[in-house]
C-alpha cells in the first residue's frame, strides 16, 4: 500500500469533487494535505473529514499574490512542499446543456477558462518550483489535472479544449526544465465523464452510471509517492497510471 507519511502535498480545487477526494485520500496515507480552494466554509468541512494534518488555504489560483501567500503558509507550517496537485479547473459553458460555440463564446468566458486552467497551473508550479530547487531537496512532484479533451476534440467547448491542450503541453515543457533536478512532472486525467457539478443536469441514474469523484485518488497518491527517478513528462488516465505505477 502507498504512504506518504510526513510528505506536504498542496491540492488546488480541495473543496469539492476530484479535489475533494483526493484530499482526503492523501490523508488517509498520512500526507500533511494544504487544502486549497475559494470558499473557507467548504475548506473547513474537508479539513473536519480528513484523517490528518491539514492547512487551510483560501485563495484564488488566478491572484499571484494569493499563491505565494498560500506557498509561504505552507513552509512556515510544513517546512517543504513534496507534491503540488494542480486540480483546480473551470469549465465554464463548454459543458451541459448550455454548450457554445466559439463565435458565441464571449470574451469574459474565454479569459476566465485560461485564467484558472492555465495561468492558475503556471502560477502554482512557477512558486513551488521555486520552493523545492532553493530547498535543495533531491525529489518533488507535480501533478496537473488534465481531460481527455486534452488530446481530442468535440464541439462547442472550444475554450475549456485550448486550455487543457495548453496544459498538455506545458507539463511536457516544464518536465524537461526540472528533470535534471529530480522532479516529476506528469498530467492525470479521469479517463471519462466523473459524477461531479459539471455534469449534475444529467439525470440521477446516468450520473450513478458514469465514473465518481474518487476515480483519480489511487492514480494520484502512486504519483506523489515517486522519487527523482520517477516516470516524467507523461500524461494518461488514472487506470493507466495504476498499471504504469504499481
Amino acid at each position: 500500500m502507498t504512504t506518504l507519511t510526513d510528505e506536504t502535498i498542496i491540492v488546488t480545487g480541495a473543496s469539492k469533487g476530484l479535489g475533494h477526494s483526493m484530499a482526503l485520500h492523501l490523508s488517509e496515507l498520512g500526507a500533511n494535505v494544504v487544502l486549497v480552494a475559494r470558499s473557507e466554509d467548504d475548506l473547513e468541512a474537508v479539513a473536519d473529514a480528513a484523517d490528518g494534518e491539514t492547512l487551510i488555504a483560501t485563495a484564488d489560483v488566478r491572484d499571484a499574490d494569493a499563491v505565494d501567500r498560500v506557498v509561504e503558509s505552507t513552509l512556515e507550517r510544513f517546512g517543504g512542499i513534496e507534491t503540488l496537485i494542480n486540480n483546480a479547473g473551470l469549465s465554464g459553458l463548454s459543458f451541459g446543456e448550455d454548450r457554445r460555440s466559439l463565435v458565441e463564446t464571449s470574451e469574459d468566458e474565454w479569459d476566465r477558462i485560461m485564467d484558472v486552467n492555465v495561468k492558475g497551473v503556471y502560477l502554482f508550479t512557477k512558486r513551488v518550483l521555486e520552493a523545492m530547487l532553493e530547498s535543495g531537496q533531491e525529489s518533488g512532484n507535480v501533478c496537473n489535472v488534465s481531460s481527455g479533451l486534452g488530446r481530442y476534440a468535440i464541439p462547442d467547448a472550444a475554450a475549456y479544449i485550448t486550455s487543457k491542450w495548453g496544459l498538455e503541453g506545458f507539463t511536457r515543457g516544464v518536465a524537461l526544465e526540472v528533470e535534471d533536478d529530480g522532479i516529476n512532472v506528469n498530467a492525470i486525467d479521469p479517463g471519462g465523464r466523473v459524477n461531479t457539478r459539471i455534469w449534475e443536469h444529467l439525470p440521477d441514474d446516468e450520473r450513478q452510471e458514469i465514473l465518481q469523484p474518487d476515480v483519480m485518488d489511487d492514480a494520484a497518491a502512486l504519483l506523489a509517492a515517486q522519487g527523482p527517478d520517477g516516470v516524467t513528462g507523461e500524461s494518461m488516465t488514472a487506470a493507466e497510471w495504476e498499471d504504469r505505477l504499481e
